[in-house]
């Protein structure tokens, strides 16, 4: 497959990406992206973004992405909604492939973000889609007036459960602790909810239901005691893993995937590779700091071309 040559290809899109694209291309590097074909990150899975600057009333993230995306381009950004296939850092210019195409590119942006997890049962595999879900925004409105269970007790878990609220007579949020792992804010909102009830120190044993959801069997994990819950829909947030696995064997990760930068910067082992959001963050994971350290991969990438031209 003949390569096109390119200064900066950045691989994967959401936040992250596309602040990297819009930095690069300003500072007229003409970049590359491949998106992806699940294009836009975590945001295109979230309904109201309350959090980041300059929205006041929020704003919905399939919207905010389409924002980024037009600002991206609008600078000169070529963007391919395809995803990387391979990757070879072994030497300079890097070769990046998708299905359809290739690239040698001068330096390389990494931004393919995270996914969610599963708790790994054959029962919630066999019905995802079938009452089982990881995103609320996206299916809670197919249950309206049923009631809804939550497997999870960090921030994402207590967005989903407020969310289902809106359509859930009742909303049960199943955690393995005896507190909550979320922000003060979030948590006090979910355990001051009439509609959110807890049940604690519990882990899903089982998803029952045939053809679709009709209830979970959870065990305390105190007292092994098991009780089956009747719910209609169970929606995961559990958190989140890396889309890292592209880069195994040639970029350093921590034991869980997450790439290794160097401190203060987005600088990834190999001279030239740099990495941005999600993919490097197990900490913070947000929107806006996802952007920023977008804007810290495009200024390294800038500096580092200037210098190695």
């Amino acid at each position: 497959m003949d390569a096109e040559r390119v200064k900066v290809l950045i691989i994967g899109s959401g936040p992250a990406g596309y602040t990297a694209a819009i930095y690069a291309a300003r500072a007229e590097l003409a970049p590359v992206m491949l998106a992806g074909l699940t294009f836009g990150g975590q945001l295109m899975i979230t309904t109201d973004v309350e959090n980041y600057p300059g929205f006041p009333d929020g704003v919905s993230g399939p919207e905010m992405m389409d924002m980024f995306q037009k600002q991206a381009e609008r600078f000169g950004t070529t963007i391919h909604f395809e995803d990387a296939t391979s990757v070879d850092f072994s030497k300079r210019p890097f070769r990046v492939e998708s299905e359809e195409r290739a690239f040698l590119a001068d330096c390389v942006i990494v931004a393919t973000g995270a996914t969610a997890k599963w708790i790994g049962l054959e029962s919630e595999e066999r019905l995802t889609n079938r009452g089982v879900s990881a995103c609320a925004t996206c299916d809670g409105a197919l249950f309206r007036d049923k009631e809804m269970a939550v497997v999870g007790g960090g921030d994402t878990a207590m967005e989903e459960a407020l969310f289902l609220t809106r359509y859930a007579p009742k909303v049960t949020v199943i955690h393995r602790r005896d507190e909550l792992r979320a922000s003060k804010i979030m948590a006090d909102r979910a355990l001051n909810h009439e509609k959110i009830e807890f049940l604690w120190d519990s882990a899903v044993d089982e998803v029952l239901g045939d053809e679709f959801v009709t209830g979970v069997r959870t065990k305390n994990l105190k007292t092994g005691e098991t009780t089956d819950t009747a719910v209609d829909a169970l929606f995961i947030a559990i958190g989140h893993k890396p889309n890292t696995e592209l880069f195994r064997g040639q970029l350093e990760t921590d034991d869980v995937g997450y790439l290794k930068v160097e401190p203060g910067t987005s600088r990834t082992n190999i001279e030239g590779v740099f990495a941005c959001g999600d993919a490097m963050d197990p900490v913070y994971r947000q929107a806006v700091t996802a952007a920023g350290t977008g804007c810290m991969a495009a200024i390294d990438s800038e500096r580092w071309l200037a210098e190695n031209e």
